[in-house]
């Protein structure tokens, strides 16, 4: 009744809730969302007997106005993750491969094997960074897909400009690349490449934002994709019908119009990372609002942590803590004091 490799295929884990507890697990803002947006949203919800717009009409010719493109180029979803999968979708059959780094966003993986796809994981260098030459050569004839995760989730580490560029020198032109970019708020690192001033040197770079992280709906789910008008309608293709709902759809425009206030929220949250990279030795510097360390007794730590009321993201790696504000940096760093 059920394929048998479905089994397989992981589950994916979400940042653990407690009660009371402070929640540094899940890369969330810690601010709500602006009186406007939750007025918007609330207005959207009284209509909830009626369908969304399945075209996301409005909200695709505000983000084509604020990006610089056509709305023929952008696809909005239920979060990014959704096209991650609907690019894995729109470019695989069993057995195709998608490159991408390891560790990196947890979810890729899962994807791949939904659709029969053999993921191809990369290990990250020795300073967590993408290792794009090994990435560039691992490319074969199977391969139909790159995510390329920057700031990568969960390291925060970018890659320049430069080294980007070089290495979509060297990707096919029948390969996508999706530059997955749902940090880029957080990033302060000018050399950084940009999706918006890159896709149009290259047809096969697809760019990749989302509004759960430094806009702050996390819970409303409207994510977007942008690039070539041809991958965009394939990924618009394998869409599930009304997926980005109405109360996310209000919220993302009426945050998307006061774009400034709500990312001027990103510099406490840049201001946070410096003073939790500078506080634990071995803390790998970030451009995303989280921070990385590196340990093989993550999970103790991260049980440890939850014993005293802060909530980390363990993996096997490392721990994942999310930078927020004053008061949350203090009370986790108090936290790790008494673990040290």
């Amino acid at each position: 009744m059920i394929r048998d490799d479905v089994s397989a295929i992981p589950a994916y884990i979400p940042g653990r809730a407690v009660p009371d507890a402070l929640k540094l697990s899940s890369n969330e803002a810690a601010h709500p969302p602006l009186p406007g947006a939750v007025e918007a949203m609330t207005a959207a919800a009284r209509t909830a007997n009626r369908y969304p717009d399945m075209g996301v009409v409005t909200l695709k010719a505000e983000l084509a106005e604020t990006l610089g493109l056509s709305p023929e180029q952008i696809a909005v979803g239920c979060g990014s993750s959704a096209l991650c999968q609907q690019l894995i979708q729109a470019t695989c059959r069993a057995d195709d491969e998608v490159i991408f780094a390891w560790r990196s966003f947890e979810a890729y993986p899962i994807f791949c094997m939904v659709v029969g796809a053999k993921p191809v994981m990369i290990p990250l260098d020795d300073n967590h960074r993408h290792d794009l030459d090994a990435m560039a050569a691992a490319i074969t004839e199977h391969t139909r897909l790159i995510f390329v995760c920057n700031p990568n989730n969960p390291t925060g580490t970018t890659i320049s400009d430069a080294e980007f560029t070089a290495f979509m020198d060297r990707v096919p032109n029948d390969v996508i690349v999706v530059l997955d970019e749902a940090y880029f708020e957080y990033a302060r690192d000018e050399n950084n490449p940009v999706s918006t001033e890159l896709i149009h040197r290259y047809p096969n770079l697809i760019g990749m934002r989302t509004f759960s992280k430094a806009y702050g709906l996390a819970g409303v789910r409207v994510g977007y994709a942008f690039g070539n008008p041809l991958v965009i309608d394939a990924v618009n293709r394998v869409a599930l019908p009304f997926s980005v709902n109405a109360v996310g759809q209000a919220g993302a425009l009426a945050s998307l119009a006061a774009a400034d206030e709500l990312l001027s929220r990103t510099d406490e949250a840049v201001t946070q990372r410096n003073i939790v990279t500078a506080e634990i030795p071995g803390a790998v510097e970030s451009q995303a609002n989280f921070v990385w360390i590196p340990t093989d007794d993550a999970h103790r730590i991260a049980t440890e942590l939850a014993d005293h009321g802060v909530l980390v993201r363990a993996f096997d790696e490392g721990i994942r803590v999310t930078v927020t504000t004053d008061d949350e940096t203090r009370t986790f760093l108090d936290a790790w004091r008494q673990l040290i």
